[in-house]
């Protein structure tokens, strides 16, 4: 008997534990096939890394490590620093696997059609955000299997985008996983189909975190041009990065589209600033955000997030609905508790960017499709929509967010003069 077929007024906290972990056991399990299978083929998958920062190549690596099978055969990135020193660190952990040449090593803002037109099978993007858009639209293009690193775009225009080449993906029946790694944590996927499975009842309201401090920043040198200087500490600046709720709060964003059965919210109002990162060197960013989601039945999602040291930090998630509520915390609590009944994640826990990546080459060796396009840019969406509410301190309904024409694209890509864009002024900056 499942958790759903236990009447909860009548069910005894053993028979719930018991049958709540059998759920979890279950919904633990990667979803397409067994790790056995990916042995199972001699074929060689070929993959090509765009994006070679610290997130380009853990991703690589953990490609590298998913399937014994996969080389690494083509990288790119707009530095030649970094494009060498991610094949070369990866070439140490995977010798053998990684056939990166002179030839393969692409440098550049067009590195990623080269890189994707180098008889690649699957493409890594792991750019700057504000590339994704471009990046997948040519690797779909191009028939490849993709694994794109969250968000999906830094602007409307972008997000439209990405919904056509998502549709397009479908219709090549190509793979396409995204880097919203918390829905292929284990324990997560278990506590959310519990709360889909109606034990919180309906959901009342949802208050999410995504608190913590700073992170690295790159000083200028006296070499670096304007446009180098923000490409390499891009996190600092919207047109890159789409400020911090875009690019780091995203996950927990996600994670209430996901409570939500990713129904999106009709509208958002938000606070933010810029107290303590005040300097040249953070760009034009916030460093932090109080939104919240307003849904069509009038409940709300509450999203704080702040990237300040010597603050209290955390990344929590309550959930409350009218049976019950459910806490999430980063650290490793995974609890539902509804009426005298307590459920608690015990089942097996996994490297949830390994996850990834397993279930992604498992799927292209079985010939399947995971798709992750229709969540991975309407969550996208839903944090650029509570960064345009907080830039201008007015309320923004979805469908304004979507329709939006604010184009954070710069006049050029080349190497030289970009002035930084002036810090968004809540009541003075306008919506576009």
């Amino acid at each position: 008997m499942s958790v759903r077929d236990i009447p909860l007024s009548f069910a005894t906290r053993r028979h719930f534990l018991k049958g709540s972990a059998a759920v979890a056991g279950a919904l633990a399990a990667p979803l397409i096939i067994p790790q056995s299978v990916h042995a199972a083929s001699d074929d060689v998958i070929k993959v090509g890394l765009i994006g070679c920062g610290g997130r380009g190549s853990g991703a690589a690596a953990q490609a590298l490590s998913a399937d014994k099978n996969v080389h690494l055969v083509a990288v790119g990135d707009a530095f030649e620093d970094r494009a060498k020193s991610a094949a070369s660190s990866l070439r140490e952990q995977f010798a053998g696997r990684v056939k990166v040449t002179p030839e393969t090593t692409f440098v550049g803002f067009d590195a990623y059609q080269k890189v994707i037109h180098a008889d690649v099978d699957v493409v890594i993007l792991t750019s700057p955000p504000h590339f994704r858009p471009a990046h997948l639209k040519a690797a779909v293009e191009a028939g490849k299997h993709i694994f794109c690193e969250k968000p999906m775009a830094v602007d409307a225009p972008g997000v439209r985008s990405v919904m056509a080449s998502v549709e397009e993906a479908k219709k090549k029946k190509l793979n396409l996983v995204a880097g919203f790694c918390w829905r292929y944590d284990y324990a997560h996927r278990a506590t959310f189909q519990l709360i889909h499975s109606g034990i919180l009842g309906p959901i009342t309201s949802h208050y999410s975190t995504y608190n913590t401090g700073g992170l690295w920043n790159h000083g200028r040198k006296a070499e670096w041009s304007d446009m180098e200087w923000q490409c390499r500490n891009w996190l600092y600046f919207t047109w890159l990065s789409g400020d911090h709720i875009v690019e780091q709060a995203v996950h927990s964003i996600d994670k209430v589209a996901w409570a939500h059965k990713d129904e999106m919210p009709v509208r958002a109002i938000a606070h933010g600033g810029r107290q303590v990162r005040t300097g040249p060197a953070y760009g034009n960013i916030f460093d932090h955000f109080s939104v919240v989601y307003e849904y069509a039945d009038n409940t709300r999602a509450f999203l704080y997030c702040r990237q300040q040291d010597g603050c209290a930090s955390g990344v929590v998630d309550y959930i409350t609905g009218t049976k019950g509520v459910c806490n999430l915390h980063s650290g490793g609590l995974y609890q539902i508790k509804a009426g005298d009944m307590t459920w608690s994640y015990n089942g097996p826990k996994n490297d949830m960017y390994q996850t990834e990546h397993d279930e992604l080459f498992a799927a292209i060796r079985a010939g399947k499709v995971i798709n992750d396009g229709v969540r991975m840019t309407t969550s996208t969406l839903m944090a650029i929509l509570g960064r345009m509410a907080a830039y201008t301190g007015r309320m923004i309904t979805w469908e304004e967010a979507l329709n939006s024409k604010e184009d954070l694209t710069p006049p050029s890509y080349q190497w030289g003069t970009l002035p930084t864009p002036p810090v968004a002024m809540p009541g003075k900056t306008k919506f576009a």
